[in-house]
């Protein structure tokens, strides 16, 4: 029977959804045992919420001060510590995920399935290829553990009725010093963060400038919405490059997702192809958005989201 080991992703003392989201994938699987491990300084709260996750058996926490930041050379040789007797080690192929994991692979000296999106048997998986315009089987060595990164765009959060019983670790795994936390440079918003957000409106090209996202911010902080924005908005330097959705940046999957002046560049579709519910504001009425869009709306983008906000 399978035993799955799943690497917690928080901030600030909060647990990522895409933590839960990697349960579902795991349950998937109908392991005997589903366990997290909680790196941090301090994981006390952390590993509270993790123990509330419908389906998981018990959480195990390291607190280490080197934890305080989620390096992954620095995390990856304690997560491998703690790792044998499991037959998968997953996480969530966030930025997060995709730092950490190969190196947890390689420790285990085994090779990494990405971006998850079907369990087909306890070593055989479905993922994207080529954008997302194809899906291929993949099967991983059965004598090894199976080290992998889970679409979090394609799992649905599991409940938060569990109640696992945590379980503190002592880890004898020697740390690297050739690389260290030395700052954090990053934006600050009070509005949703854009990888879990239940709604997102992203801008493109169309809006014309950085001043003119101004109206985008507007209408999203009127609906509690996070921002989000082409590449091709990222490449003109109207927002930055975080803010990115599609195949080199966010791939996201929220209720609802309202693009504002995208044309819809197969890159793009890639990053929310999993929405919910897809709402296309573009005054070409003949662009690619409109072919996935669950709503459009051909127009001015400057004419249609004051009218939208002034209607709500």
């Amino acid at each position: 029977m399978s035993k799955v080991l799943i690497v917690a992703e928080h901030a600030d003392g909060k647990l990522n959804a895409s933590t839960a989201k990697c349960v579902s994938a795991a349950q998937a699987l109908s392991p005997a045992a589903i366990e997290i491990v909680v790196l941090a300084a301090d994981p006390a709260a952390v590993a509270a919420e993790a123990a509330s996750i419908a389906g998981v058996s018990k959480v195990i926490t390291i607190a280490n001060a080197a934890n305080a930041q989620a390096i992954a050379q620095v995390q990856a040789p304690q997560v491998a510590a703690v790792a044998g007797g499991y037959t998968h080690v997953f996480g969530p192929s966030t930025t997060f995920g995709k730092d950490l994991m190969p190196c947890i692979a390689a420790l285990l000296s085994t090779s990494q399935v990405s971006d998850i999106m079907a369990v087909e048997g306890s070593h055989t998986f479905k993922r994207p290829i080529y954008a997302g315009n194809a899906v291929i089987t993949v099967e991983a060595p059965s004598d090894h553990p199976v080290v992998g990164t889970v679409r979090a765009a394609s799992w649905p959060e599991a409940a938060k009725d569990g109640s696992a019983a945590v379980e503190a670790a002592t880890v004898d795994a020697a740390l690297p010093s050739h690389t260290r936390f030395v700052g954090l440079a990053a934006g600050s918003s009070d509005r949703p963060d854009l990888q879990s957000a239940k709604r997102v409106v992203s801008g493109g090209r169309g809006v014309g400038s950085a001043e003119n996202f101004k109206i985008i911010y507007d209408f999203a902080d009127k609906i509690g919405a996070a921002v989000g924005a082409s590449r091709a908005a990222v490449d003109a330097g109207y927002v930055p490059n975080e803010m990115q959705v599609g195949q080199t940046g966010k791939i996201i999957a929220p209720d609802l997702y309202i693009a504002v002046g995208i044309s819809g560049a197969i890159q793009h579709l890639t990053g929310i192809k999993d929405a919910g519910t897809i709402v296309a504001i573009n005054k070409d009425g003949d662009a690619p958005i409109f072919e996935i869009a669950d709503i459009g709306l051909v127009g001015d983008l400057f004419q249609i989201l004051p009218d939208l906000e002034q209607a709500m």
